[in-house]
């Protein structure tokens, strides 16, 4: 009676050298995700004007744009969804902000001067309630070719008034 064994051990280095080799080809799977998924998802976040200095190169590329609306240039359509208006370069700085007398003061500063950089923007969606004069937007999404940043689906985040007035009624009430 002689019995065959189907199964026969691997030689010892064999063995180790395939599992290193899948391991390998796993770290490096995982390493590729994590190198491509960065990559398509990173936004670079500007000001108006460093928007402005990047010129073409900023055409077509995912970016954030901080700025103050222009409370007059807001316009809705309602039928279909589609929201403009223009936010006007205001210094991204806190520090230099706070020390030049709060938000509220930089966002009135701002849309008040008229030789500040504006960048046209427009955005479908459904109207933020909180849109409104002198509140500071921030747009994700893309510069096109005819100088208009066309903001993502949920690309409009504005700063909530309400928040600062509380922290710093003094400022608030100034204008």
């Amino acid at each position: 009676m002689s019995s065959t064994s189907l199964a026969q051990p691997l030689p010892t280095g064999l063995g180790n050298k395939k599992f290193i080799i899948g391991g390998l080809l796993i770290l490096a799977a995982v390493v590729y995700l994590i190198i491509t998924s960065t990559a398509a998802g990173a936004q670079f976040f500007f000001t108006i004007d460093e928007l402005n200095e990047r010129g073409s190169e900023a055409v077509g590329k995912p970016a954030r744009v901080a700025g103050a609306v222009l409370g007059d240039t807001i316009e809705y359509d309602p039928a279909t969804l589609t929201l403009t208006f223009t936010m006007v370069h205001m210094p991204a700085d806190t520090r230099l902000i706070n020390d030049d007398g709060g938000l509220a003061k930089a966002l009135n500063q701002a849309v008040n001067d008229p030789t500040r950089t504006r960048l046209q923007v427009q955005y479908i969606g459904v109207k933020p309630d909180l849109l409104a004069h002198e509140v500071e937007a921030i747009v994700a999404g893309k510069l096109g070719e005819d100088g208009v940043f066309y903001a993502d689906e949920n690309g409009l985040l504005l700063r909530c008034p309400t928040r600062y007035e509380e922290a710093l009624p003094g400022q608030a009430g100034d204008y």
